[in-house]
């Protein structure tokens, strides 16, 4: 049973005041406020364990297991193994460099698709292999209406010279979350691999990659109450076959070859305490990966009943227009709006005076801001987490009416 009270205890960041106003963060899509429990981790490493890996000395023998264990973590995370775990910057640069190295093996008469429904993280790297290898990149529309993929598009664009399909478990833009186990299959039908990018999703939903049979996934700790750090899964005989950059000597094995240079460790640390701490949030369970299951199906649930009292609230008011599939369709709680005659930087400084933190404009979706017409003010996003209460949805509700 997730206890909201119990759970915003953890978090130092709620004790905020802004103007007066207790702060209501609903900016989690761009990144989630930190429990105790993952600073707490991060210190004990730079205080007590710091030091370079693979080295003969306690300190260096201590951060290898701590790496290795933080490894065991998002396995359990991916429902995968710790061999298939590598760490990077972020899931920017990691994509980018895993796309160079596939990329060395393809050139023209290859093609790569894409969506306009993703983050152009997951846009951009492969953008780049049509530029500096020749292949050919096909992109796949969404419908603006009901801002879910055009799967008959997907369809079509997928062919035996496909080589790789990239796209997003859901939007963070507009919260759609998208089948990936169909678009795998249809992806493998044609013997094209699948590269998923579940970073908006991973929140709020439990990422299997067994069942769900994609090739590669990477996701951001950040997004879901861990520190700023990328996390990339791929099946052991890819990431051994990659082609990627690295420096001579370095390691030639999954997953450390796809690790450039010295990492965050204390960023690990506190990656593989925040799989923990989501995992705890039903009230924990001995095993790793049943507490994941139980404690983001609960927060589904409840995120699904915050998402309908805003949608609703929102609905009713006059010149709010919102975007995204409706609450009953698979979807994240994050609800991208706009306000007639309102910019939406505007909207957003107004709520902030409110101690209501929202984000605004294209959120790196850029494609998506424009297929739905707007400019560059973009939307207003609000965001759902696990802190999220219903009075300060309400508090959002009053605020918008305020405005309009």
């Amino acid at each position: 049973m997730i206890d909201l009270a119990a759970i915003r205890d953890q978090f130092p960041a709620l004790g905020r005041v802004h103007r007066g106003h207790a702060v209501a963060y609903f900016d989690g899509p761009g990144g989630t406020q930190v429990p105790a429990s993952v600073v707490r981790a991060m210190g004990a490493y730079l205080l007590e364990h710091n030091a370079n890996t693979h080295w003969a000395y306690p300190s260096s023998e201590e951060t290898d297991e701590l790496i290795l264990g933080a490894r065991r973590a998002f396995a359990e995370f991916f429902n995968a193994r710790p061999e298939e775990v590598a760490f990077g910057q972020n899931m920017t640069a990691l994509t980018f460099h895993l796309a160079r190295g596939l990329g060395r093996a393809w050139g023209p008469g290859d093609e790569i698709v894409i969506t306009d429904l993703d983050h152009h993280a997951n846009r951009a790297p492969w953008e780049a292999l049509a530029v500096e290898r020749g292949v050919t990149l096909r992109v796949v529309p969404f419908s603006p209406g009901s801002g879910e993929l055009c799967w008959d598009r997907l369809d079509a664009s997928l062919t035996t010279r496909t080589r790789l399909l990239a796209l997003g478990a859901a939007s963070n833009a507009l919260g759609t979350v998208t089948d990936v186990p169909r678009a795998v299959r249809l992806a493998h039908h044609r013997g094209a691999l699948c590269f998923v990018d579940a970073v908006h999703y991973a929140p709020h939903g439990l990422i299997d990659v067994a069942e769900w049979d994609c090739d590669f996934l990477v996701c951001s700790p950040y997004k879901f109450y861990g520190p700023h750090l990328g996390v990339l899964w791929g099946r052991e005989r890819l990431l051994n076959a990659v082609d990627v950059p690295r420096l001579d000597p370095a390691p030639q094995r999954a997953p450390e070859r796809l690790e450039s240079g010295t990492l965050s460790h204390e960023a690990i640390v506190g990656a593989a305490e925040a799989v923990r701490f989501l995992s705890s949030l039903d009230g924990g369970t001995p095993a790793l990966r049943d507490g994941l299951s139980a404690s983001l199906a609960g927060v589904h649930r409840i995120g699904e009943a915050l998402l309908a009292r805003l949608w609703s609230g929102l609905e009713s008011l006059p010149a709010v227009r919102l975007y995204g599939p409706p609450p009953g369709r698979p979807r994240t709680p994050t609800l991208g709006f706009t306000l007639d005659g309102v910019p939406s930087g505007q909207a957003v400084r107004r709520l902030a005076e409110r101690g209501l933190f929202l984000s605004h404009g294209d959120f790196y979706a850029a494609t998506v801001i424009e297929r739905l017409g707007l400019g560059s003010e973009g939307l207003v996003r609000a965001g759902c987490a696990c802190y999220t209460s219903e009075a300060e949805v309400d508090r959002l509700l009053e605020g918008v009416a305020a405005l309009v």
